[in-house]
C-alpha cells in the first residue's frame, strides 16, 4: 500500500481534522508529522466534539494506531490532557505510540513565545503562545530535548544547562524576568517520561514494517500551506514545514511512498492569525459568515479567538495545491454558503495596474486587491444531500467552477461537521 497525506491549500483552518477522520475509517496507521498543539482539528462524532491539538485523528477508531512522529514538538501535558478527556467522554482507549526521537516543548519555550509576543507588541506576529517557535529554534540550534533524553538524568540535566545558558541572559537581560535553573525542571520532566515510557517506540520501523506489509497509512499536516515557512506568507507563517513532502522527513517514511496527497479547503476562506489576506472581509459580512461558519462558528480550535474570514480565493489555493502536490482536494464548508443570493469567487489579484493569478510574495500580497467573479447561490439546506447530482444545480455549479480554477479533482464535498454528512464524486 502507499501513504495517503492529509494537508491544508491555506491558513490552516481548512477541515482536515473531519477529512482525516473520514478517511481513518480505512487506515491502519494515522500519524503526526509535524507542528504541536499550536493548532487543533476538530471532529464530531457519535462521541460528541472534539478538538484534537496533538492527538492523531484516527483516535476514534479502535482498529488504527495512531503515531506521533519525530517531526512533532510534543507537549507532554497537553498530550496527556487529551487523552485524559477522551477517557472521561468514553473513547476507547486508542492505540498510540511515540517517536523516540520526537523533541519535547518545556516550559522555558512556552514562557519566551509568550514574553516575545508581549515585546513585539503591535509587531507581533499572532503566535498561539504554545512555545512553537522557540521549540523549534532550539531544535535547530541541536538545544532540543529528545524524548528518549528523559530517561537519562544526568544527560537531561546537562542538555537543561547548555540550552539555559543563553536563555538566561536574555531573561535577566532582557526580559527582566527570573531566570531558570535545570534543577526547576528537571522533577516534572522525569514524571512526564514515566507517563510516556508505555507509548513510546521506534516509529520509523513501525511505519515501514507496515508498509511492506501493505498496510494502509494516513500523515496528517498541521496547519496549511500558506503557514509554510518557506513557501508561505514569511514571516506570518509557523515554524515547522506544513507541505506534505515534508511528511517523508516527519513522519520516516520513503518519500516514494506518498503517493495521494488529499489538500483540503473551504468553500470559502478563513485564518486565524496576522499577515495579509487578500478576501478578507469585515463588519457585518464577515459576521454573518463566521456565525455559520462550520458546527459553532469560526473560532479557532487552540485560541478560541474568531477566525478571519472571506470568500474563496482561487489563487491561494491553486497555488497551495501546486506547492503540496495535491493529486485531489476536499472541499469543506459547502453548506455553510446556503444563506447567500450570490457568491463571490476571487479569480485574480490586482497589483496596482494589472492582474495577476499567481500567488505572490509577502510584500506584493500586501498590496494586493482581489478581482471578482459572482456566482449564484443555492439559498436551501443541503446538510442531507447525500450525492453529488443531488445537490442543487448552483452548488454543482460552484463546485465545477473551483475545480476549474485551481486544476485539480475535488473528490470530497463537506455538507456538514459530522462524519457522515460527506459527498464522494470520484
Amino acid at each position: 500500500m502507499t501513504v495517503t497525506a492529509i494537508v491544508g491549500a491555506n491558513w490552516g483552518d481548512e477541515g482536515k481534522g473531519k477529512i482525516t477522520d473520514v478517511l481513518a475509517a480505512n487506515s491502519k496507521y494515522v500519524v503526526r508529522y509535524q507542528g504541536g498543539s499550536n493548532a487543533g482539528h476538530t471532529i464530531i462524532n457519535h462521541y460528541g466534539k472534539f478538538a484534537l491539538h496533538l492527538l492523531p485523528s484516527g483516535v476514534f477508531y479502535l482498529g488504527v494506531t495512531n503515531v506521533i512522529g519525530p517531526g512533532v514538538a510534543l507537549n507532554v501535558s497537553q498530550l496527556f490532557s487529551e487523552l485524559h478527556e477522551l477517557a472521561e467522554r468514553g473513547v476507547p482507549e486508542p492505540a498510540l505510540c511515540i517517536s523516540d526521537r520526537a523533541q519535547v516543548v518545556l516550559p522555558y519555550h512556552i514562557r519566551f513565545d509568550e514574553l516575545e509576543e508581549q515585546r513585539l507588541g503591535d509587531r507581533k506576529f499572532g503566535s498561539t503562545k504554545q512555545g512553537i517557535a522557540p521549540f523549534y529554534s532550539d531544535k535547530y540550534a541541536k538545544l532540543g530535548i529528545q524524548v528518549a533524553d528523559l530517561f537519562d538524568e544526568t544527560h537531561l540535566r546537562s542538555k537543561l544547562k547548555a540550552s539555559l545558558e543563553s536563555k538566561n541572559v536574555l531573561l535577566k537581560h532582557l526580559y527582566h524576568q527570573a531566570t531558570i535553573e535545570p534543577e526547576q525542571l528537571l522533577d516534572d520532566l522525569q514524571e512526564q517520561a514515566e507517563l510516556l515510557k508505555p507509548y513510546i517506540c521506534n516509529t520509523t520501523e513501525l511505519l515501514h514494517k507496515a508498509l511492506a506489509d501493505g498496510e494502509s497509512i494516513l500523515v496528517e499536516g498541521q496547519l496549511g500551506a500558506l503557514r509554510d515557512p518557506d513557501h508561505g506568507i514569511y514571516p506570518y507563517t509557523t515554524s515547522s514545514s506544513t507541505i506534505a513532502g515534508f511528511a517523508a522527513i516527519g513522519a520516516g517514511v520513503p518519500p516514494h511512498a506518498i503517493k495521494q496527497v488529499v489538500a483540503v479547503t473551504k468553500a470559502y476562506s478563513s485564518c486565524v492569525g496576522q499577515g495579509p489576506f487578500v478576501t478578507e472581509i469585515h463588519a457585518e459580512a464577515a459576521d454573518e459568515l463566521r456565525k455559520r461558519g462550520g458546527d459553532a462558528g469560526e473560532f479557532g480550535a487552540t485560541t478560541g479567538r474568531p477566525r478571519r474570514v472571506g470568500w474563496f480565493d482561487a489563487v491561494a489555493t491553486r497555488y497551495g495545491c501546486e506547492i503540496q502536490g495535491a493529486t485531489e482536494v476536499a472541499l469543506t464548508n459547502l453548506d455553510v454558503l446556503g444563506y447567500l443570493e450570490e457568491i463571490p469567487v476571487c479569480t485574480a489579484y490586482r497589483i496596482g495596474d494589472e492582474n495577476t493569478v499567481h500567488f505572490p510574495n509577502t510584500q506584493q500580497l500586501a498590496q494586493s486587491e482581489p478581482v471578482y467573479d459572482m456566482l449564484p447561490g443555492w439559498k436551501c439546506d443541503i446538510t442531507q444531500v447525500q450525492s453529488f447530482h443531488e445537490l442543487p444545480k448552483e452548488a454543482q455549479n460552484y463546485i465545477q467552477y473551483i475545480e476549474r480554477l485551481i486544476g485539480v479533482p475535488i473528490r470530497w464535498v463537506s455538507t456538514g461537521p459530522k462524519r457522515d454528512q460527506i459527498i464522494v464524486r470520484y
